[in-house]
């Protein structure tokens, strides 16, 4: 089985990249990456994906599965293919995706329509700093901030500065209050 990372073409937007990083990059993967060129006029959505491949399609050589790794993390793509015999092997080094789609049976159609979980995903390199949506998108929650007299000493000084430079005197004067005479 080859192994390989890929952010699958996506069908919905021509903006969206199609990459493939993988580790050997044979004659057969070259072929198989033209053959989408070819095998896309085959769907409805034929215009699209062309514009995917041919604006930002891309087949990335690396030198091994950790470097397609570090790759993917810094594009963060909203889809995922790890295409290898041992997936999980790979997973605990992807950070960044916001679906990773684990073995060669795993399809991103499966995983956005039956596996579970929903297809509202991070776009652009967002997956960086955010995260599918989920049920706890839903919930209400709030911050809870507790601090001890001798957290009030050592933080209220901070806050006093950053109160006064963001021009908040009230809040200034809070944290202020608090602190012990000495």
């Amino acid at each position: 089985m080859r192994e390989s990372l890929e952010e699958v073409i996506e069908e919905s937007d021509r903006e969206s990249p199609a990459l493939s990083a993988q580790e050997r990059v044979m004659l057969g993967n070259l072929l198989r990456f033209g053959e989408l060129k070819v095998h896309h006029v085959m769907v409805p959505r034929a215009e699209i994906i062309a514009a995917s491949l041919n604006g930002r399609g891309a087949l990335i050589h690396t030198k091994s599965m950790e470097e397609a790794c570090e790759i993917s993390n810094r594009i963060a793509p909203e889809h995922l293919e790890v295409s290898s015999s041992e997936p999980n092997r790979w997973e605990p080094l992807l950070r960044h995706a916001g679906a990773i789609f684990l073995g060669a049976f795993t399809s991103e159609s499966l995983g956005d329509y039956c596996a579970g979980p929903n297809h509202v995903l991070p776009t652009s390199g967002t997956a960086r700093f955010s995260s599918p949506l989920g049920v706890y998108d839903f919930q209400k929650r709030s911050s809870l901030i507790e601090v001890s007299e001798a957290g009030a000493q050592a933080l209220g000084p901070v806050a006093v500065t950053l109160a006064e430079g963001e021009g908040l005197q009230a809040h200034a004067e809070a944290a202020r209050m608090r602190l012990r005479k000495i």
